[in-house]
This record gives C-alpha cells, structure tokens and sequence, in this order.
C-alpha cells in the first residue's frame, strides 16, 4: 500500500503526460514542418528525390531537417512493415545503444495495442513517451478491489519514478539460474505494469557442477563482488572457485550460453511479443515454428523491406535475416561472381551428399551428455546446413539473372525450383530445434 497522502501521487503523475503537447510538437506537426524543410532547401538548389533510389538521401535529409526543427530531441526513424496482413510501424535506432523505450514501444506496436499516424515517417523521443504514457492510463484495470488498485497505483508510481531512464538505460541485474530470474530492481515494475515479458539466456549449465557451485544464485553484480572477495582470501578453495567463476564470466563475454537458449527456446511461448536483454541491450523477440527471431531495429536497413527479423539460433549474435513473414532474406548477388556461385554449387552438392552420409544418429548420442555438449553437436550441424542453403540461394538468384533476359518465364521457375529446394530443408531445421526444445 502507498504511504499516507501519496496514494495519488502516482495519478497525478501519469496525468502529467497530456501537458506533454504544450512542450513537444504533434506527430504530424513534426512530419509537417521537417518535409517542408527538405522541400524548400530543394528549391533552393539542393538535390530533392525523384525516385525510390532517392529515398535515403530523402530520409537523411528529413532526419537532419527534424533535428534543427527540434535541437535536443531524441528522433527516430519509422519503418513500416506487412505485419500479419497490417501496415505495422517500427522504430529504428540511428545508434546501437541501449534504449529500452524502443524494444518495449515496438512490442505495443506489433501488437497493434499502440497506434501510429498511417505513414509517420519521424517520431522523437518525448512522443514516444507520450503515447506509452497514454497507454498506461488506459490499460488501468478498471474493476479491481480497494487493495490491488493502491498496489497498482504504488507500482505505477515506482514505475513514473524511473520511466525516463527508458530512453537511455536501465538497471537490470541477471541471475544465472533461469531466463526469466532478475534481482529486483525498480526497473523490472515497468515490464510488470506493462505486462510485457522480459528474458535473458545467460545461464549456467546444470550438469557442470563446479560451475554452478561456483556461480550460486548470485546476481551478475553479486558474482563480481564474489570474485574479488575470493581473490583475496587465503582460503585455497575459495581462491579456485573465484577462478572457475572468473572464467565463466570470460568464457560467457556474449551474455548467451546453449543452455541458456535452449532454456529460452522452450521458456517463450509460440507467438509471444517480449524483451531480450543481452550485453546491456534490449532488444524486441518472438517466436515464430519453435524458433527465436530478434527485431532488427538498425536504421541501416530502414529501406530494407525483407529484412524484418534476425534469427537468434546461436551463441555468436550471427543470425539469418528474415522478412515480416520469417522468410529467409538472401544475399545480393552481383555481377561478376558468377563464376565463384557456379563453384560454391558445386561445392553445395558435396556438401549435400556429405551430409546424407553424416545425419546425426540420435539413438547413437551417448547418455548423460550435457547441454552444452550436444548444442554444440546442434550448432555445427546447423552451419553447415545454413553454409549450404545460402550457396543454393545464391545459385538460384544467379540464374534468375542470366535467364532472365531470355525467357521472364524462367525466373518464375526457378522461383518455383527455389521453394522445392527449401521445403525438405525447412523440415530438417524443424527437427534439430524441436530436439533443442526437449533438452
């Protein structure tokens, strides 16, 4: 319960965004005023778009054009993509820095439960917070009793007292035990009261067991202050398991184990729009066929309409890019490298019956094998069957471009050749990631 006489403080509080039109412009008004800056340094001699190709130098220069229009202001670019049959806005970063505000404002998006102007193309940082404020106000529970709405209303004061850490960072401590086990922090009530999940997948793997005695259920925080005490004890045993700690800090520097995504595999739900937290980074995740996908936010591919998500398959942070459909994007192919792709065919097809002559034997893997033994087993089958698929992507492009020019018929059968190739594949991933799920 809140403390005499503050009961409405986290109310008032709230209430506060609406003054927020008084100090920051509407969204069309930003829109507005920037593409009239471009237009009229167009006519006075500066360069104006004429065609999709122009597009970026358009974009950086109602970018530049909003920023002197609005000095101090944080402004993101809006991507908008085909989401489930809906024009779905994005926001972009311009800097890989840490800003919670845009991981969580793009789960409300996607999930529709937050609205944009059709076709905004700007928006900055105080918008932001204002449209997130406006929803906190309408997702109040309406019918609860006297003692949920003061503990609502205490959780959205601690909430409105760090809310504008979301546009820089947040304090978010893991522990090493589960994908979802933080220490509490006042951070973590933002996910709460928004009811947006959030998860890590920097765990230590059961099965080594003088690593999980070293680590405990210590905090990150914990497990450094832990180490230095061990360092300077005289007690030989602690001194080593402030060493075999240490080196699972230096051995984990990606912040994401194979257990840990295993665990975080089978831990998100089908279809469920959360918070990824990794190398002080948030990042806005889903699952699509049992498998994890990380919106790519970068503004670098604002423009790049089948590059909507990153599949989060590895340790190493090098996905596969995707469109809004979880289709894999495939790399350009230029002129010139046809000679290098007819190669790498050809190398495909080894590879191919390599491959059907190593199949992981499933009855074969011993018992008792840990987690980290068999991911790794996992994940060197799924480069190399990825190595493969992107050499018969690139062959297919190459040929769509040589037959192009002759028969239009050609592309579309390649086109066709294309998805044969890829079905028996899509189902051998299936496989390995419903086999990562039971672990």
């Amino acid at each position: 319960p809140s403390p005499p006489g503050e009961e409405s403080r986290s109310l008032d509080s709230l209430e506060s965004f609406s003054n927020l039109h008084s100090c920051c412009p509407s969204s069309s008004e930003l829109n507005s005023d920037a593409e009239e800056a471009v237009v009229a340094g167009a006519a006075s001699g500066g360069p104006a778009p004429e065609s999709e190709g122009d597009r970026p130098a358009a974009s950086s220069q109602l970018l530049s054009a909003s920023k002197e229009r609005f000095p101090g202001q944080s402004v993101y670019h809006i991507k908008w993509v085909r989401w489930k049959e809906e024009n779905t806005p994005v926001i972009t970063q311009n800097e890989n820095g840490p800003c919670p505000l845009l991981a969580i404002m793009n789960v409300l998006l996607l999930a529709w439960k937050i609205k944009l102007p059709p076709m905004m193309e700007i928006i900055t940082a105080e918008q932001l917070m204002e449209y997130l404020g406006d929803y906190i106000l309408d997702a109040k529970p309406k019918e609860i009793s006297e003692i949920q709405r003061l503990n609502y209303e205490q959780n959205m004061s601690d909430a409105m007292a760090i809310l504008h850490k979301l546009q820089t960072g947040l304090d978010v401590n893991v522990k090493f035990t589960g994908v979802r086990v933080f220490e509490y922090t006042p951070e973590c009530i933002v996910f709460d009261l928004l009811d947006i999940p959030l998860y890590h997948g920097w765990l230590v793997d059961p099965q080594v067991a003088d690593i999980v005695k070293a680590v405990g259920n210590c905090s990150y925080n914990q497990l450094v202050e832990k180490i230095i005490s061990c360092k300077q004890s005289d007690n030989s045993e602690l001194v080593s398991e402030g060493f075999v700690a240490e080196q699972f800090l230096n051995n984990t520097a990606t912040q994401l184990t194979y257990h840990g995504l295993c665990e975080l595999t089978s831990a998100v739900q089908e279809g469920e729009l959360c918070v990824f937290f990794r190398n002080n980074h948030f990042s806005t995740m889903t699952k699509y066929k049992g498998q994890l996908y990380l919106l790519v936010t970068d503004q670098g591919f604002l423009t790049e309409e089948k590059v909507v998500w990153e599949s989060l398959h590895n340790v190493d942070g090098d996905g596969n890019f995707c469109d809004s459909e979880f289709h894999l994007h495939p790399e350009t192919v230029y002129r010139g490298q046809q000679d290098q792709i007819d190669q790498d065919y050809l190398m495909a097809l080894s590879l191919q019956q390599e491959q059907q002559n190593q199949e992981i034997n499933w009855e074969q893997i011993p018992e008792g094998i840990s987690d980290l033994e068999l991911a790794k087993k996992l994940q060197e089958e799924e480069d190399r069957r990825a190595s493969q698929y992107y050499q018969e992507q690139e062959q297919a492009a190459a040929q769509v471009q040589v037959q192009g020019a002759a028969s239009p018929a050609s592309g579309r059968q390649s086109g066709s050749n294309e998805r044969k190739r890829k079905e028996p594949r899509e189902k051998e991933r299936e496989k390995e990631k419903n086999s990562c799920v039971l672990l």
